[in-house]
């Protein structure tokens, strides 16, 4: 039995008008101006709606040559419901309004196996909307593809079970056919998130977080799950993907340690 994820942000965080929602992938897409490579197996892209991140998130997206890859692993924080595992999800297609994406049953099958993942009901699915918003994108980028998706939604993992999803899923990372979608904002700033780190070196407050943010990535593009940890733990940045980031970062580092040359390309 089919069981459908809704795509139910879609009329408020972006448009729930295909044709609408089509042309403005492409146009954000052939803005980037990004050519094409197999060598890409991982990126790390925003979910706030479209408004604000739908042309930044090109960026990450117009990377991604469809015609190497057979399966997509989407790593999304939770903002809504509280579980200290990764989680599962139960539905079997999730739709978008420029089209809809398989689920890799078999694959789901696997990690459930594990015993380490707790699945989400479709209530809980449907109100995340950190995976959803990489939807439409992954949707377009694989159109007339055979594409299947594995969502993924990261807890409030310890650092500890970070690393230890990190082995589970290293695995997946040997097969150049996978690849990874991350998905994270950045910096929340201001007295809402309680959150107004400020170094005046750097100019305009502006300024200060994107030099804030800008270290954090640099520390990510090196692999290295421990300094990122350690970046974290000084600056607080409030990296709302901060596990589904560092479990990406523990199974790469996975690979890594067999293959010095192998880190995948973000």
């Amino acid at each position: 039995m089919e069981i459908m994820r809704r795509a139910s942000h879609a009329g408020s965080w972006y448009t729930d008008n295909p044709k609408k929602l089509a042309e403005e992938l492409d146009g954000w897409l052939r803005a980037s101006g990004l050519a094409k490579s197999p060598d890409v197996r991982g990126v790390i892209a925003p979910h706030a709606g479209y408004s604000y991140s739908g042309r930044a998130a090109a960026y990450a997206f117009g990377n991604i040559d469809p015609s190497s890859i057979t399966r997509v692993f989407l790593l999304g924080p939770s903002h809504h419901y509280y579980t200290p595992k990764c989680a599962l999800s139960g539905a079997t297609i999730y739709k978008t309004p420029v089209g809809d994406l398989q689920i890799d049953l078999e694959v789901v099958e696997e990690l459930k196996a594990t015993g380490k993942f707790e699945v989400m009901d479709l209530e809980v699915d449907e109100a995340e909307h950190s995976m959803e918003m990489h939807l439409p994108y992954l949707a377009k980028v694989f159109d007339g593809y055979p594409v299947k998706i594995v969502p993924i939604l990261v807890g409030a993992v310890k650092p500890e079970n970070e690393a230890m999803y990190g082995r589970l899923l290293a695995k997946y990372v040997d097969d150049p056919n996978n690849f990874f979608s991350v998905s994270s904002d950045f910096c929340h700033w201001g007295s809402r998130f309680n959150y107004m780190h400020y170094d005046r070196k750097h100019g305009a407050i502006h300024k200060s977080i994107e030099a804030l943010d800008r270290m954090g990535m640099d520390i990510i593009e090196t692999g290295d799950p421990d300094a990122f940890k350690r970046y974290l733990s000084e600056y607080d940045n409030t990296i709302c993907g901060r596990h589904p980031i560092s479990v990406f970062l523990h199974y790469a580092e996975e690979l890594l340690n067999k293959d010095k040359d192998q880190f995948p390309s973000i």
